[in-house]
């Protein structure tokens, strides 16, 4: 048991002597990290509580440290007031400076001990061990469901939440993540540059690149352990799998609706929104699904083809 009332005189030890010798002695009974620090464990615990003390003035966002505040206020700001010394580019915290700095060196001095794979950062490897064995101590309070760390469970709660704080300065598109943005934003510029090198195709983003890359092999090494049925991807089972279990894990807030995966409720909010954004360039008629638009699209087809024939 973890003492609640810690007094300085009972511990022979200072925080320094603490960060020489690599003793942690504060432990969350949660997941079981531990801390130099009593004043990180009990920040640390907030990730699990879902405690975030601390409000943005501006927009009214919260977060459990008072420093993801201050570094989340520079996004109203544009604040950068880290930058690397090697290519000036700058930061809104320090540990992103720091992060950024490896980027300048090969060097990768932590390695895993299951597959070899190697890392610059050591909190690094203890996220990549999770994957070996299984552990996912962060998880979500409406759907159960568990991360390796603490960002995706962040990511993953948007799904529910439906926050997208990520929004685009050429047409104001809000995404709910970066990685979606940074794909966006390829659709105003055109760049793409992650190109095959088997068939030349490009990409907006390196993972789309490597999905494509499957569809050079006939490879399916994911297999669905029901039905046999088999996947080139990790992410396609996963989804797969739902429809033996019966699992929805994606709720329209507005009639409760559940989905499979995102992108059917996703496609299922136009309903309520009556947003169409899949437009005929023929005669501008505008529908919820692309689907939709490509069987429309057939009927100017028929009609040309018969014009032909009549002028014929």
């Amino acid at each position: 048991p973890h003492c609640q009332n810690l007094n300085r005189s009972e511990f022979p030890w200072s925080n320094k002597t603490l960060i020489h010798t690599n003793e942690k002695p504060f432990s969350c009974g949660t997941c079981g990290k531990s801390f130099h620090q009593k004043s990180n464990l009990i920040s640390h615990i907030r990730i699990h509580t879902d405690e975030k003390p601390f409000s943005c003035g501006t927009c009214g966002k919260s977060f459990c440290q008072k420093s993801n505040l201050i570094s989340h206020k520079r996004t109203h700001t544009d604040e950068k007031p880290f930058s690397c010394r090697t290519c000036g580019k700058g930061f809104r915290q320090k540990s992103s400076l720091i992060s950024h700095m490896w980027t300048h060196t090969d060097e990768e001095i932590f390695s895993c001990g299951s597959c070899g794979k190697n890392f610059r950062h050591q909190s690094s490897l203890t996220i990549h061990m999770r994957v070996h064995t299984g552990e996912n101590p962060f998880s979500c309070r409406t759907c159960g469901k568990g991360f390796h760390d603490g960002s995706s469970l962040t990511s993953h709660m948007r799904t529910h939440t439906g926050e997208k704080p990520f929004s685009c300065r050429t047409c104001g598109k809000r995404f709910s993540q970066q990685s979606n943005l940074t794909s966006h934003l390829s659709t105003h510029t055109g760049k793409k540059p992650f190109s095959c090198g088997t068939c030349g195709k490009c990409f907006c983003q390196k993972s789309s690149l490597i999905s494509h890359m499957w569809s050079h092999t006939d490879e399916k090494s994911f297999s669905c352990g029901s039905c046999g049925k088999e996947f080139r991807h990790q992410s396609s089972l996963t989804i797969h799998m739902r429809v033996h279990t019966g699992e929805k894990p994606f709720s329209c807030r507005t009639c409760g609706k559940g989905f499979h995966h995102k992108s059917s409720l996703t496609s299922h909010m136009r309903v309520h929104t009556g947003e169409k954004p899949f437009s005929c360039r023929t005669c501008g008629k505008s529908f919820h699904h692309k689907g939709n638009l490509t069987r429309h699209l057939s009927t100017h087809t028929e009609v040309q083809c018969l014009m032909q024939r009549v002028g014929g």
